[in-house]
């Protein structure tokens, strides 16, 4: 991924000859509260909002591994003179970056499996929650509503756009969003490789609950065993073949169901 000055390989070529307009990564600054954008790319405007803004970089192996550090589980990376964490912690707008780097579609991938309401109603512990359990409900409500919630705000300000003249939207435009999401719970998928954790990881996980919950969430994010991730990858490419109708309409600028 990375060469050996810890640069992202192949983006700067990729931006050099208009294959890539521009690449963004985000991280949450530990040291300030911010959220910070790094964004390599041509004629970038790069833009600032309540507690979040973004900088010029050249992105290296240090911004993906901040972008993806869970808080508490795993350690920060030091860019310049801040601590970084994931990028999600304080990044109350997702889509936010690609907008502003002038997207027009957005082709997002969630991480959240869409349940029924009998399933959503189904309760995933039968005693007392465990901390497990609440780590993981708290990890979903920062990571995962927050997405959910901006994709309902992205559509309800497309319906709105497209109510007003074209005379009066200025520089408003609408964003046309498709949504990836995964046919199995992660959570339970993660139940099924829980015993294949190194003994000493596992120890821990277990000292949490993840043993007395029916979707362990938690597990699901802390899991980067290579099993377990070769079978999200599988479910992926299965997901992805099952839309590629719509998967490519919607590449070709085309109305596609979601």
């Amino acid at each position: 991924m990375g060469g050996p000055d810890g640069k992202l390989r192949g983006v700067a070529e990729n931006i050099e000859s208009g294959e890539l307009s521009a690449l963004a990564i985000t991280t949450s600054s530990y040291s300030t509260g911010q959220s910070i954008t790094w964004v390599d790319g041509r004629d970038v405007e790069l833009w600032e909002r309540a507690h979040r803004r973004s900088a010029h970089s050249v992105l290296t192996v240090d911004h993906v591994m901040a972008s993806s550090s869970l808080p508490i589980f795993y350690p920060a990376v030091r860019i310049g003179p801040h601590w970084y964490g994931d990028g999600g912690i304080r990044l109350t707008a997702p889509l936010s970056p690609a907008i502003h780097l002038g997207a027009s579609r957005i082709l997002a991938i969630s991480t959240r499996y869409p349940r029924s309401r009998a399933e959503a109603d189904a309760s995933a512990i039968d005693d007392y929650p465990p901390p497990a359990q609440i780590i993981g409900v708290m990890f979903n409500a920062i990571f995962l509503d927050l997405f959910d919630s901006d994709a309902l705000t992205l559509r309800r300000v497309n319906k709105m756009i497209e109510c007003m003249p074209p005379k009066e939207r200025g520089t408003l435009r609408t964003v046309d969003l498709f949504i990836l999401r995964p046919s199995r719970d992660l959570g339970k998928l993660a139940n099924d490789y829980e015993a294949r954790l190194p003994h000493a990881f596992r120890f821990l996980t277990r000292g949490l609950g993840t043993r007395e919950t029916k979707s362990n969430d938690l597990l699901s994010l802390l899991m980067f065993q290579s099993d377990y991730l070769a079978r999200l990858i599988e479910i992926g490419e299965q997901d992805a073949e099952a839309r590629v109708e719509d998967l490519g309409r919607f590449l070709d600028g085309k109305p596609a169901a979601d």
